[in-house]
């Protein structure tokens, strides 16, 4: 009897060590790829978004650009495209991403950020990451048990890789999904994959960002409230992006029925504001506007704007995300909180990133890491104290609907509903 106990553990054993083997292999090959696409993928933006801003003319192509992008989606049978909410879907049901996503993705987003259209690129990432991921789980016949754990391991690689935090980006793969549920068992799968990917693409010369917010003031009471009043109304602000994201879309089909005309109208629309602004600070990404809030440079209602910006851009059908669209809001909401109130513009513009990216995406240990990997461990006690009031601050609403809440945000109770 011993000996049948003795030999059953040890084929247990046997068979846990080659299934764990098995997802290093894979979570390392997928990492690999995918560091390999992102470094290209970031490349490829940085050469574009050079280009625009040393030829505006090229934005006299906002209104037809969304035009071709609807028509391109058409032909590729794609025309309901739910972008990252078809990931997130297929993470938590029988859904499938398609694999045509992958190129179509990244050639829209490239193609937006040179038209200038205001969005991000690490929706682009989710969406790239989570096609590659499961499709590499179908090539090796992985179980479809296994299908969710090979999509967040494709999210975490591509995040990882493009914006360069590969511990974020292995926390946010597993904790955007559902919140309030972390799957552990694609944890090891999805920081290798995420690390992977981090590494290649610095071989292949796409950098890591880290941003110097200077001298912090003491964690003391007075600045701890301040910081907690900042959060607060970051939290509104991530709301108040979520619902004008949410609302302009729906009112969108709703007077705009058809999708051409719509795409028409609306990419006009984000071309007269900038004739109107004067530059291009709400156009693409806005990277450049970030920096200069965490130097302080910043004091007006640009986060207004971009809301404004982005908004316009994403129901003309541009794509590429709102992921980093929230980092100019939080940036330039926290750096003017910080001038009125007199308190570390710099620091109030950091956090105003964390904060607002954790009110959007319902992911506030996602949000604290990024915080630490940007801006340096020296900033962690603000950080989680200003992710811990925007989550709760920010409602049940998020960026992505097919994302689930479990638990509610206020009480001990089983809620499982989905974003507003």
């Amino acid at each position: 009897m011993d000996k049948q106990r003795i030999k059953h553990k040890c084929k247990h054993n046997i068979n846990r060590v080659w299934f764990t083997l098995r997802w290093i292999f894979f979570s390392v090959l997928t990492g690999g790829i995918l560091g390999v696409l992102g470094a290209a993928f970031y490349h490829s933006l940085r050469f574009v978004t050079n280009y625009r801003l040393s030829h505006p003319v090229v934005l006299l192509t906002l209104p037809i650009g969304a035009v071709i992008l609807r028509w391109l989606y058409k032909i590729c049978g794609d025309e309901g495209d739910q972008g990252t909410n078809l990931v997130l879907a297929a993470i938590h049901s029988d859904a499938s991403i398609p694999l045509r996503m992958s190129p179509l993705i990244f050639i829209s987003t490239i193609f937006s950020h040179f038209v200038g259209a205001s969005v991000g690129r690490e929706g682009a990432a989710l969406q790239l990451g989570g096609s590659i991921g499961e499709n590499i789980g179908k090539l090796f016949h992985i179980s479809e048990k296994g299908k969710s754990t090979m999509i967040m391991v494709g999210m975490a690689a591509s995040f990882s890789a493009l914006f360069g935090t590969p511990m974020a980006a292995a926390i946010f793969a597993l904790e955007v999904v559902v919140v309030g549920q972390i799957n552990y068992n694609a944890f090891l799968p999805t920081v290798l994959a995420s690390f992977t990917a981090r590494y290649v693409a610095l071989l292949l010369k796409a950098p890591s960002q880290h941003y110097n917010i200077g001298h912090l003031p003491a964690f003391q009471l007075t600045s701890a409230l301040w910081v907690a009043l900042l959060a607060a109304l970051c939290g509104l602000v991530s709301m108040l992006f979520c619902l004008c994201l949410h609302t302009g879309e729906g009112l969108g089909r709703k007077y705009f029925k058809n999708p051409y005309l719509r795409a028409m109208v609306c990419g006009g629309s984000v071309l007269l504001l900038t004739f109107l602004i004067g530059d291009q600070t709400y156009n693409g990404a806005g990277v450049e506007y970030i920096v200069a809030c965490l130097h302080q440079e910043v004091n007006d209602m640009g986060f207004l704007w971009k809301i404004l910006f982005t908004v316009l851009s994403i129901i003309a059908g541009y794509k590429g995300g709102e992921i980093v669209p929230s980092f100019f809001i939080g940036a330039s909401f926290g750096c003017l909180f910080g001038h009125m109130a007199g308190f570390s513009p710099a620091m109030c513009a950091a956090l105003g990133m964390g904060a607002v990216f954790c009110g959007v995406t319902n992911a506030p240990l996602s949000a604290f890491v990024i915080c630490l990997e940007l801006f340096g461990f020296s900033i962690a006690p603000y950080a989680l104290l200003a992710c811990a009031i925007s989550y709760t601050v920010s409602g049940y609403y998020g960026l992505y609907t097919s994302q689930r809440i479990l638990y509610s945000k206020y009480r001990s109770e089983y809620i499982n509903k989905k974003t507003l």
